[in-house]
């Protein structure tokens, strides 16, 4: 068990989880870290905890504490001096007609039927294709922070992606997002460049996106908003561009 010195800590402790299987490194050993107890961890607190690398899980506040790996660097992206490249901007034309819904969590069967095709089709074996209806609720629809579900449609009506949002102090933090799998025009890509102008819309200037791991192609894409800083030795810097 250890206890970080940041003033907002002084109630909360962190435990060790037991070793399990890496997700994303073939072969590898994982272990987190986990805040408790979960009640005391409000939106201010969990501002903090994301300074501090921490990402949530519902109620399960933790980040990576690996014995003999430190491949998962927190990341996030500077809002305000983002640019899109050629390919975001084709991206961001192709999807610019998609209507939003901001609104608090919920249940929706239709947000489920979604998520589930997604699972099977992006994810198939990876477990999460196999999640119930309270798994999804737990996992997505519950949080202690101020969160926020987002709906992008067709003009048409037909539901084509959700975004699970956390609002933090210094930003936007994006929780997970799940979309059409057989959908053209790179979705999941679009999901990202819309929290960015959001988030700068709104005056704040990052928008963290969990973990970056460079020997894994699920989490790698993230270093393609730039400029991003990565936290490493609890300080976040951008990367040394040799």
């Amino acid at each position: 068990m250890s206890h970080p010195t940041e003033p907002g800590f002084k109630t909360l402790q962190f435990y060790s989880t037991a070793i399990y299987p890496c997700s994303y490194l073939p072969g590898h050993d994982a272990r987190s870290q986990v805040a408790a107890p979960t009640h005391l961890i409000d939106a201010d607190t969990y501002s903090q905890l994301v300074e501090q690398g921490f990402r949530r899980s519902g109620l399960f506040t933790y980040r990576p504490h690996c014995d003999a790996c430190r491949a998962c660097l927190p990341i996030r992206v500077d809002a305000r001096r983002f640019q899109k490249n050629r390919t975001q901007r084709k991206v961001w034309r192709h999807h610019e007609d998609l209507v939003t819904h901001i609104m608090p969590l919920h249940w929706d069967a239709e947000h489920f039927e979604l998520y589930d095709r997604y699972q099977h089709g992006r994810h198939p074996g990876a477990g999460m294709d196999e999640d119930s209806q309270a798994q999804y609720t737990q996992f997505l629809l519950t949080s202690r922070v101020d969160s926020r579900l987002v709906e992008f449609r067709l003009p048409s009506g037909e539901l084509q992606m959700v975004c699970m949002i956390d609002i933090l102090q210094t930003g936007f933090s994006s929780v997970y997002t799940f979309f059409e799998p057989d959908a053209a025009g790179s979705l999941g890509t679009y999901g990202v460049l819309w929290q960015l102008e959001q988030c700068r819309k709104v005056g704040l200037p990052w928008v963290y996106l969990g973990y970056w791991i460079q020997q894994s192609r699920k989490m790698s894409y993230k270093s393609r908003y730039k400029p991003f800083q990565l936290l490493q030795d609890g300080v976040w810097a951008e990367p040394d561009p040799s």
